[in-house]
């Protein structure tokens, strides 16, 4: 069998490319035949585009000549070689970021709400093509891909319809001849490194209302998805953003120079990153000489909490979702999953059933449930957390090996029980298919648990009793807490954590202030009315 499709080598040119598909592999519980490796024809082609983006042009000569591989999770196949872009090159960016900033900053907010609603409605009409892309390099199954899409365009809507809404505030001053007012301005050019698990929505969840604020930006690319990120360029520029008020460079062997210029660069106002707390420390010691305006949602080890009261069906939908998205690669993804023991081994046994259903192979399949992990990195540390477990005297109720037939970036979706807190998967974040499931007694012993790590980003619980929801909700430290549902991301909704899960807030009425800030003005000598 074989399939034409379109590969982007070190050319950078897209040439048709023939090649044998590879056989299904002898069928497992829970593994899909892999049908294809490569992707679908493109609607319109013209969105790929493996250049960097700056003054609303690709092909931009660039001042480093290396490139780096943009691969296939599924196959390690090249999609395509693109720049590695260096100081030189963010900081053409920031010039042209900041040269826009002069002007951008004037228009209204109805005419940023305008630029906004245009580039969501470009991208909901692209979706089917923007979905393509993320699987292609990011392997999730295509209908995740585009429930992705769909979220990405639905931050360029709420932050358009949020940009006439940036208020100020009336003051009443102790001075009787003085009026206080204030106001809220753009900050100024802002550097947005966004991760590779969303390539598409956490672009969006910053941009939205960076450009609603009157900010302009510069844009980090993730290495492993930047193709996403400058399709969705190519539809700001088709929606009317002017040049320089986006830009996006790309790079990954050179991403600490990047990051380190965009922090330590003073035209930069504002620095918004998504990643690992450790990355996210840098930046902030990095930041410190120029006192940028910081917003961080780093790491996660997110609690997932069945009572014995809890619907149990509920609560194993809220455990697939939670913990088996993406195959495990979410920030907010469950990854310590305490049951109080007299429904235990029920809930470990219902688990169970739902994850035998998974399909694992490309995301191109329509019966497929689950993509690969990122890469080979990513897959080592899933396995390396399941063999310590075992070791330390976990049980694996399913999967716990490698799916090497499938690809090298395979792991199987996998339940372990018995679980204790000396086990490495207790204190890191395992970012994988891994349903860890720990014991508890009472209300009290696991909230202790719950929140006995330094991250606090997310938590879930599951139970009927509402004296108990109001309890344990104020009492876990994270900055979202899921109640009775395993899926709380919402435009809608404030995203952000606690601890050392970062601080600021994404989406909702307080995503657009992270681009701001408060002018104050007095106005003195008013006085009396004159006769």
């Amino acid at each position: 069998m074989q399939r034409l499709t379109y590969l982007l080598g070190p050319s950078l040119r897209a040439r048709p490319v023939l090649r044998r598909l590879a056989q299904p592999a002898s069928a497992g519980f829970f593994r899909a035949p892999i049908s294809t490796h490569t992707v679908p024809t493109l609607k319109d082609p013209t969105l790929l585009k493996p250049f960097p983006f700056l003054d609303n042009e690709f092909l931009v000569p660039t001042a480093s000549q290396s490139t780096f591989t943009v691969a296939d999770p599924v196959s390690g196949q090249t999609i395509a070689q693109v720049p590695d872009q260096g100081v030189e090159d963010v900081r053409r960016a920031i010039s042209s970021a900041s040269t826009a900033f002069k002007s951008f900053r004037h228009t209204t907010a109805r005419e940023r709400a305008n630029l906004l609603r245009r580039w969501n409605d470009l991208v909901l009409e692209n979706k089917e093509d923007l979905a393509t892309i993320i699987t292609w390099e990011n392997g999730k199954p295509i209908a995740d891909a585009r429930g992705e899409v769909s979220y990405a365009a639905s931050f360029l809507e709420w932050f358009a319809e949020e940009a006439p809404r940036v208020y100020g505030d009336t003051i009443p001053a102790g001075v009787r001849a003085n009026r206080i007012i204030t106001q809220r301005q753009p900050i100024g050019v802002c550097g947005l490194i966004t991760p590779w698990n969303f390539p598409a929505a956490m672009i969006t969840r910053k941009v939205g209302p960076a450009l609603a604020a009157g900010c302009t930006v510069v844009i980090k690319a993730p290495g492993e998805t930047p193709l996403t990120s400058l399709a969705l360029a190519e539809l700001a520029k088709r929606a009317g953003i002017p040049p320089g008020v986006l830009n996006i460079v790309t790079t990954l062997e050179n991403t600490p120079e990047v990051g380190r210029e965009m922090c330590s660069n003073s035209t930069v106002k504002k620095i918004s990153f998504t990643g690992s707390t450790p990355v996210g420390k840098l930046l902030m010691r990095q930041s410190a000489d120029t006192l940028k305006k910081l917003s961080f949602e780093l790491g996660g080890n997110a609690p997932f909490i069945v009572f014995d009261d809890a619907d149990l069906d509920i609560a194993v939908a809220g455990a697939v979702i939670s913990k088996f998205r993406s195959s495990g690669q979410t920030c907010v993804c469950a990854n310590r999953i305490f049951v109080q023991e007299g429904v235990y081994d029920e809930f470990a046994e219902r688990l169970s059933d739902k994850v035998k259903e998974f399909r694992v192979g490309s995301g191109y399949n329509t019966n497929t449930t689950h993509g690969p992990l990122i890469h080979p990195r990513a897959v080592k540390k899933v396995h390396d957390h399941v063999e310590d477990a075992r070791e330390a005297g976990a049980e694996v109720l399913l999967g716990g090996k490698k799916m090497e037939h499938l690809g090298m970036n395979f792991y199987e979706p996998t339940i372990l029980t018995g679980m204790k807190t000396e086990m490495r998967l207790y204190r890191e974040e395992t970012f994988g298919p891994v349903a860890a499931l720990f014991p508890f007694k009472t209300e009290k012993e696991v909230v202790e648990l719950a929140n006995d790590t330094d991250v606090g980003l997310a938590a879930y619980f599951f139970s009927k009793d509402y004296s108990r929801i109001w309890r344990v909700a104020e009492a876990l430290e994270v900055g979202m807490v899921g109640i009775n549902t395993g899926l709380i991301s919402d435009p809608a909704a404030p995203f952000g954590g606690v601890k050392q899960s970062g601080f600021g807030r994404e989406g909702s009425k307080y995503g657009i202030d992270e681009y701001t800030v408060v002018k104050m003005m007095t106005f003195g000598g008013i006085g009396d009315l004159q006769e």
